[in-house]
């Protein structure tokens, strides 16, 4: 096994495709002016729908790739180009040899659209008509194989599948990859397109919706009393990560550092998070322990908070249990009430807006917390940005389904001695 390099991993590369904008700057600037992505879905089938609201991505990928480039691409597939194309320009174009360039993008559901539609097909016209690309289109690695051939990378291509965890688990496997020298630079995060009559059927009748179709924008609101499930959205967050020398020698910018990451498992229940939290709890602590962090020095919190009953308490635990009393003091901002849930990618959507809010040192408003829950005793941000008090940590959490729970350390980036020239 190679020897872990002990070197700072630095982020040089954002990009997005959002329900607030079709990338990551107007994504950001519609987040702190207080904008919510979800909207009525105007679609015939939706309305034989219990839960007839969604948060779909703001630009259309099709309007950014081309018609006929996107006719092989699974939606998912089209948004992870999109921000990956943003990512790996934004970081420079790294000039990098293909043999150590990797990427890790993941879906927590994959070509799900494509799938079935090609069943609808396969019904309605017969085996002959169903597409030759379709394979290619609904596996879950699609999404990081297109990004490879895009960029040429040749260290590997992973799609780590763990529902709502996935994006963020591609970043620590992105740490991982770079600590261990498997590879120079690596393009990681996560993508889903999943707003579709069968999935929306079955997350309603988990009750996981919300259904507030009257009021699709004030319908996500963690950590409110009146939450009452989440949002589904749509969309990707991609990140460029690298070795602070590679960075410094290039010249290019750098966001942030990606000091830790922490996984565990609740093996609780399929769905529902562990009551105390403390699967999560571990998670977050061991991601402070890897950024070798106290908990003084975290400044702010991007939390999964979906705006489920049982889901955002549970949260609270866990970063109580993680950081003690001074979680009191810590700013959190819960982007879900903005952006809707984007389930796989989700992760590498609030990575990307967790390293935002280090660089411009401003913590987002969380939408639509009009009554506090009186459980949720966290200095949550209302009503608009807030500055952060100083450069230091943040931390952004992500749990999914099967009880996977992936925590992420930032730390804000002041150059580091013997790191470039």
């Amino acid at each position: 096994m190679p020897t872990p390099l002990a070197e700072p991993i630095v982020v040089t590369g954002l990009g997005a495709t959002t329900p607030l904008g079709g990338d990551a700057s107007t994504t950001w600037e519609a987040l702190l002016a207080g904008h919510s992505g979800a909207r009525a879905l105007d679609r015939p089938w939706a309305e034989q729908l219990p839960v007839r609201i969604a948060a779909p991505a703001a630009v259309d990928p099709a309007e950014v790739l081309g018609r006929v480039a996107v006719r092989k691409l699974d939606r998912s597939q089209q948004l992870a180009l999109v921000a990956a194309r943003e990512a790996w320009a934004d970081a420079g174009c790294p000039q990098v040899e293909p043999e150590r360039l990797a990427v890790v993008v993941a879906s927590g559901i994959g070509g799900v659209t494509t799938l079935l539609d090609a069943h609808d097909t396969l019904t309605a016209k017969g085996a002959r008509a169903v597409g030759p690309h379709t394979v290619p289109m609904l596996m879950p690695n699609g999404s990081a194989a297109v990004v490879a051939l895009e960029l040429g990378a040749r260290a590997g291509t992973h799609a780590p599948v763990s529902a709502c965890a996935s994006g963020a688990e591609s970043i620590a496997m992105g740490l991982d990859l770079l600590r261990l020298g498997r590879a120079d630079v690596v393009v990681c995060g996560g993508t889903e397109a999943a707003i579709h009559p069968l999935p929306m059927a079955g997350f309603a009748a988990m009750r996981a919706l919300s259904t507030r179709n009257d009021e699709p924008g004030a319908a996500s609101r963690p950590f409110d009393k009146g939450r009452d499930g989440f949002v589904l959205g749509e969309g990707a967050g991609v990140l460029v990560l690298e070795r602070a020398s590679s960075a410094a020698a290039r010249g290019a910018q750098i966001y942030a550092e990606l000091a830790g990451a922490g996984l565990t498992s609740d093996a609780h229940h399929i769905a529902a998070p562990d009551p105390e939290g403390a699967g999560a709890g571990r998670a977050v602590a061991f991601a402070m322990s890897d950024a070798g962090a106290a908990a003084d020095e975290v400044v702010h919190i991007n939390p999964h908070a979906t705006s489920t009953p049982l889901g955002d308490l549970a949260e609270v635990k866990a970063l109580h249990a993680a950081l003690g009393d001074a979680v009191l003091s810590i700013p959190v901002s819960a982007t879900k009430s903005a952006t809707g849930h984007l389930l796989g990618a989700a992760g590498g959507l609030e990575a990307l807006l967790t390293v935002l809010a280090l660089e411009h040192r401003l913590a987002p408003p969380t939408r639509n917390l009009d009554d506090p829950d009186d459980d949720v005793d966290l200095d949550v941000v209302r009503f608009e940005p807030r500055p952060l008090p100083s450069p230091g940590v943040a931390l952004s959490t992500s749990f999914g389904f099967g009880g996977h729970n992936t925590a992420l350390a930032f730390r804000s980036w002041t150059g580091a001695e013997g790191v470039g020239a």
